[in-house]
């Protein structure tokens, strides 16, 4: 038997008892309006519900239950071309105008730095898209004469760069650079949008995202980035077109094995630290935590391990790193992208094609010496060179990022401004119709286009469980964990007056989490209503991953999901349980911020007939905010969803959620510059 506290407020009940019962029944009947103030509510809606981890292996089982089989040997090659097809066509080129990927290239060579050493430099502008130029240095094998070596067609290797600031200055890859001329080979150091000239805070790949916003996946821009490159030197009349590579560190490794896999003109290709499989991208997401590196839907029915197997039977070789600082450290990626894929090389007489290199020194993130001769011999190989494999000292011949600066048109394009363009380009949508009958045929018809843009998967609420609970001066409360029926949860904390029978019901969604919403809380409660502040996935408490879940959101994007078509599912199911079990026919939504702002209006446009009012504040005018603040994709991942405001905006959402009412108040405008 307890003892204390609740034995005393007995004592006190019944030493109270001979008290005017006219006293009692007025006391009872004003706790029940449960009128209760901020402060009082705010440390029941702090109390922890699902610790972070839960939350990690509930969505890490989630995309594990999604990894595609790799292929058997029947009919792969024909597999092959059809997924090389697929991946172009319809996930990098998704939106992409069509004149633009078809565009012829456009290149500017400038400067020429004749170096007295057996090779030159060349600077080059390559134009990406429209008004979009990136710069490179050619570095060119010259004979006795210092002109071009033209005797025999040469073999000639893209250089692409990783996250590096100084971008094509970097020393590792100006050293390779150097030595591939040395031994009679055409290198192509090329600069990366975001990094050394393009080095802008508006060509940050974070707003990649931005891109999908207006329709367009960010893979697209990042595919053509590179793909100008090898167009450049696939046209020298120097160079063989038949003895083409690629390689490079990081995200230098990555394009290495996405153009190598997808563009079968790169005949020997060499990668360094740049990917892994879905196996360990799930368990490791910080690895793979770049927009480009997990675009939309890349990911959907094929994996990284797929682009190993189109490399097959042309020369590969896989660089990692013992100790890598940081991603794709050798031990553990090896088993899924090298040794499952040795078969895909053997079924074509290729085994020996297929290679893998573990740096042990100094075994971090690195294109040093070591993983450098180690390419040496792998393209001199491929290529049918015999050239010696160790490096040829070239210190004393690197350049300096401004020795090596091509320059840029002054009105060059970033990605955000990339992204504006586009969104310009798609124009007014059609209006909605004037007339009852018309509208409703055009609201069927566009919750059907929500519902594909978003991902939307009906669920329900298949285990609603009760964690703790208060009972204090006419307030009660209840958490929950809410367990969906595909496998993921949320977090709520009820609130109602204890004597409330069939009251209203509001539910709370907060930007800062469920913990920050205690003055909306409150103000409800104290309106009779019956309160469920909530925390849907990727929100509060419910990030699998602290500070900033974006990983884990990217990678579920890439595999076919949208983090907003989630959330809206979880708050649809949570708002059926929520009218059923408070025995309301209606549940009224309240939102605090612009990320819950748009959960809330899709949730209300998919289903409207659930709600009876939608009220948002600090929330937005229109999704075209995203673009103008600009809004930084780790602060609102969700919204950044492909083709969303392509196809639509905050008032065809609300025009969608009638009959439900809608009501906006205090909306954010972006700040004048």
């Amino acid at each position: 038997m307890k003892t204390g506290g609740s034995q005393n407020r007995c004592f006190r009940w019944r030493r109270a008892r001979p008290v005017s019962i006219a006293f009692a029944v007025l006391v009872s009947i004003v706790g029940a309006w449960g009128q209760t103030a901020p402060r009082s509510v705010r440390p029941i809606l702090e109390r922890p519900i699902q610790p972070t981890a839960v939350t990690a292996d509930q969505l890490q089982r989630y995309m594990m239950a999604r990894i595609p089989k790799l292929p058997g040997r029947a009919g792969w090659v024909k597999k092959s071309q059809d997924l090389r097809r697929h991946l172009l066509e319809d996930v990098a080129f998704h939106g992409w105008p069509p004149e633009w990927v078809k565009a012829l290239p456009n290149f500017r060579e400038g400067e020429v730095i004749e170096t007295g050493q057996n090779y030159r430099l060349k600077k080059l502008q390559i134009e990406i898209l429209p008004d979009f130029w990136t710069t490179a240095i050619l570095y060119e094998p010259v004979g006795a004469s210092g002109q071009p070596a033209v005797a025999a067609k040469l073999p000639a290797i893209l250089n692409v760069n990783g996250h590096d600031p100084v971008g094509k200055a970097a020393q590792y890859k100006q050293k390779r650079c150097i030595n591939f001329a040395k031994r009679g080979i055409v290198a192509l150091n090329l600069e990366w949008v975001g990094f050394g000239e393009l080095y802008l805070p508006e060509d940050h790949h974070d707003f990649g995202a931005h891109l999908d916003l207006a329709g367009a996946n960010a893979l697209g821009l990042f595919y053509l980035a590179m793909r100008r490159g090898l167009d450049y030197l696939a046209r020298l009349p120097n160079v063989d077109p038949n003895r083409l590579g690629v390689t490079g560190l990081s995200g230098g490794g990555w394009q290495t094995i996405v153009l190598g896999a997808l563009d079968e003109r790169v005949f020997a290709a060499a990668e360094d630290a740049g990917f892994a499989s879905l196996e360990s991208n799930i368990l490791h997401p910080v690895d793979t935590d770049e927009v480009e590196e997990t675009p939309s839907d890349f990911l959907e029915g094929q994996d990284y391990t797929h682009l190993v197997a189109m490399r097959a039977p042309r020369p590969t070789l896989l660089i990692h790193n013992a100790e890598d600082t940081c991603c794709f450290r050798a031990a553990l990626v090896k088993p899924y992208i090298y040794d499952q894929m040795k078969p895909f090389f053997q079924w074509l007489g290729a085994e020996d094609a297929f290679a893998w290199h573990e740096n042990l020194d100094p075994g971090t993130h690195n294109y040093e010496i070591d993983n450098r001769q180690t390419a040496y011999q792998f393209f001199a190989r491929a290529f049918g060179m015999n050239v010696s494999s160790l490096e040829i000292p070239s210190g004393m011949e690197l350049k300096s990022p401004d020795e090596l600066a091509v320059g840029l048109p002054k009105e060059n394009l970033t990605i955000l401004g990339l992204a504006k363009r586009l969104a310009a380009r798609r124009g007014g949508r059609p209006p909605e119709p004037a007339s009852p009958s018309e509208r409703k045929g055009w609201a069927i018809k566009e919750r059907l286009r929500l519902k594909e843009v978003v991902r939307y998967k009906p669920l329900f609420v298949k285990n609603a469980w009760r964690l703790w609970n208060t009972m204090n001066k006419g307030l009660a409360s209840l958490d929950y964990r809410f367990d969906f029926s595909d496998g993921l949860s949320a977090a709520g904390v009820w609130f109602k007056a204890t004597g409330a029978v069939n009251s209203p019901a509001t539910i709370v969604l907060d930007d800062r989490g469920k913990k920050q919403a205690e003055e909306v809380v409150s103000d409800r409660v104290n309106r009779d209503d019956q309160v469920l502040a909530l925390d849907l996935i990727f929100n509060g408490e419910m990030l699998p991953q602290t500070p900033d879940s974006t990983d884990y959101e990217l990678l579920v994007a890439s595999l076919g999901e949208r983090p907003l078509g989630m959330e809206a599912a979880q708050l649809l199911a949570t708002a059926r349980w929520l009218a059923e079990t408070a025995g309301t026919s209606k549940v009224r939504l309240e939102t605090y911020g612009i990320r819950s702002q748009v959960v809330a209006l899709t949730a209300a446009a998919l289903e409207p007939t659930l709600f009876s009012e939608v009220v948002t504040r600090h929330g937005m005018k229109s999704l075209s905010y995203l673009l103008d603040a600009p809004v930084l994709f780790r602060s609102a991942p969700e919204l950044f969803c492909l083709d969303l405001y392509k196809e639509f905006d905050l008032d065809r959402l609300v025009a969608m959620a009638s009959p439900a009412a809608v009501e906006q108040v205090d909306l954010v405008e972006p700040e004048k510059k």
